[in-house]
């Protein structure tokens, strides 16, 4: 009998339930799908063998990789081997993927069933999966869905942040706006300043260099022979900085104000500074050109190049492009409307601002276009998929083109692309382990300096820690010196004084004639009160051992005694003794005058 398992790829880990009453399950598919919905029919019919849970949200997304992929994962293997029957001709084991199913039969030998029933069992088995694992909340199993759903997805839309081609979108199409406002502006500037100096409109063509002069210049006759350095720096040329000196004293244009002198002046800061602006933004763009689309960029240009990957949308959907296509990127509307008049379609597009074009003639246009544009796609293609991006075959690309450009004008025959692509194959692979190295040796020094940088944290923080501790080893030395001093004053004398009591000394206190002479009759009746007082005495013992180590911590003075005043004896024990009897005494006395 033929034993069905059915595989469960959960985010949680892989489960294997195994099916009751396989001959008949097959047989009947709609009452399987009526029984997916209910939960007590369901049971009656899966069984769950075995449950393995992912160690990590790491583990659980290299094994949904390797599903998607249609490779075993050691762990599908090991969980496989581990809980199906030894015997794999007598199992049949149901997936939902067809390509794991292959892989699996393929590598471990069992009979791997998909779709059909199984589809409905394993859609059962989703619905409820957390009521089938114990332990597992509907809640947990929805969490470990959306964080495995996440990283699956960042880690299949992961892109290299140097190889980004959204900003060489952006940056071209700002490029193309500041164009357009810079040359507006300089257009008004012309205007405004034309009435005070109309000259130098026909001396100046170029519209950055008009502001620069114009802002510098202000009030025409203020200009003179000390200016005349500044302005050959301005306008690069000594003859036109001549020729600006003599317009200004001969010009026809009107007075102006100097509010109006300032407003112009202003404005022209203004449109300077947005020329200087397009000059850096143009030099990030070749910058970025040369890291994402390095032989795109060689062969055309970076500011063509970065047209088409901004109007293909990006450089993924440029090297999908067939050449035909590339050929006429931009020139939709002429195509169309030449489809729809059934006139000639166009010719070119964006690839007619490349210099190629303009230096083939005129009936050889079509032609070059048509080969320019095949050898862009190439060049995409290559970009696109290289892992080291280079620009030597965008260089032998445009040396193709310039052959074949010669080719229509002299005749020569041109190289054949093998030979080409050969050549460039190798240099590629030179320059590729040029840009490893140095990858790897700024990588290196990376790591070198990062070392540095904890190191010097670390030094830091443990200078920090050990202030502190400085301060309290200052602090304790005083202390120590100060009870040496204490111990060592009576040996300097070469006398072994009796130790002296760290608590001070209790006054005795006077008695009366009558209390003494009871005290000794008590003594000499009351001998056998002596077991009492020793037990007492024993008593107090650990209380002066407390006291002791109290009064240790804490040095004082010696007491001096007057001559009335004797000392009591030194030990800790003599003192408890002494506080106990007087007690006593106390006491007795007390019941003495009484019984008189």
């Amino acid at each position: 009998m033929v034993l069905l398992h059915v595989l469960f790829e959960h985010a949680v880990g892989y489960a294997l339930l195994a099916l009751k009453e396989v001959e008949e399950i097959s047989l009947l598919q709609p009452q399987v799908e009526e029984c997916v919905l209910n939960l007590g029919k369901f049971h009656n019919i899966v069984r769950l063998v075995a449950f393995c849970p992912f160690a990590s949200s790491q583990v659980a997304l290299e094994n949904a990789n390797s599903v998607s992929e249609g490779v075993v994962h050691e762990d599908l293997r090991l969980f496989l081997e581990t809980h199906l029957p030894a015997k794999k001709k007598k199992v049949l084991l149901g997936v939902g993927d067809t390509k794991i199913g292959a892989a699996i039969q393929e590598e471990l030998g069992y009979n791997c069933q998909t779709g059909g029933v199984i589809a409905e069992i394993l859609r059962g088995v989703r619905l409820h999966f957390h009521n089938l694992v114990k332990g597992l909340t509907d809640l947990s199993a929805c969490k470990a869905q959306l964080g495995l759903g996440h990283s699956y997805s960042r880690a299949k839309v992961k892109f290299n942040v140097n190889r980004v081609d959204n900003m060489i979108i952006q940056s071209i199409s700002l490029l193309d706006q500041l164009d357009k406002d810079i040359n507006t502006f300089s257009m008004r500037v012309r205007e405004w300043y034309g009435y005070h100096f109309p000259e130098l409109v026909k001396i100046i063509n170029d519209n950055a260099t008009y502001c620069r002069l114009a802002q510098f210049i202000g009030n025409r006759r203020e200009l003179n022979e000390e200016k005349l350095e500044k302005l050959e720096e301005l306008t690069m040329d000594g003859a036109k900085a001549k020729a600006i000196l003599d317009a200004s004293r001969a010009s026809m244009g009107m007075d102006i104000s100097a509010i109006d002198l300032i407003n112009i002046e202003s404005f022209s800061s203004r449109v300077v500074s947005l020329s200087e602006y397009r000059q850096s933004l143009h030099t990030y763009l070749r910058s970025k050109m040369s890291q994402v689309a390095p032989s795109l960029s060689a062969l055309i240009g970076e500011a063509v190049g970065a047209r088409l990957i901004a109007h293909a949308g990006s450089l993924t959907n440029l090297a999908k492009y067939p050449a035909s296509t590339v050929q006429i990127l931009g020139a939709e509307k002429a195509l169309f409307r030449a489809l729809k008049t059934r006139g000639n379609t166009p010719k070119y597009g964006l690839i007619f601002h490349s210099t190629f074009i303009g230096r083939a003639a005129a009936k050889n246009k079509g032609r070059i276009s048509r080969y320019l544009a095949n050898k862009c796609s190439i060049a995409s293609r290559i970009d696109c998929f290289s892992e080291v991006p280079t620009s030597v075959f965008g260089e032998k690309l445009r040396e193709q083109v310039e052959e074949r450009l010669s080719f229509y004008e002299t005749g020569d025959i041109p190289r054949k692309n093998l030979e080409v692509m050969k050549e460039a194959m190798v240099q590629a692979e030179e320059a590729a382990a040029e840009i490893t190295r140095k990858l790897e040796k700024q990588e290196r020094k990376r790591l070198k300096k990062e070392k540095k940088r904890l190191a010097a944290i670390a030094l830091a923080s443990s200078e920090n820690s050990s202030a502190p501790e400085e301060c309290e080893e200052t602090s304790e030395k005083p202390k120590k010196k100060k009870k040496q001093k204490l111990q060592e004053a009576p040996q300097e004398n070469g006398m072994e004084d009796p130790p002296v009591p760290l608590s001070k000394p209790k006054k005795k206190k006077s008695f009366s004639k009558e209390e003494l002479v009871n005290s000794d009759l008590e003594e000499t009746v009351g001998s056998g009160n002596l077991s009492k007082r020793k037990k007492s005495f024993s008593k107090e013992e650990p209380v002066s051992d407390l006291e002791e180590a109290g009064n240790r911590s804490i040095p004082k003075k010696k007491r001096k005694f007057s001559s009335k005043e004797e000392p009591l004896s030194s030990g800790p024990e003599e003192a408890a003794g002494s506080k106990s009897s007087s007690s006593k005494k106390k006491k007795k006395l007390q019941k003495l005058s009484q019984e008189d």
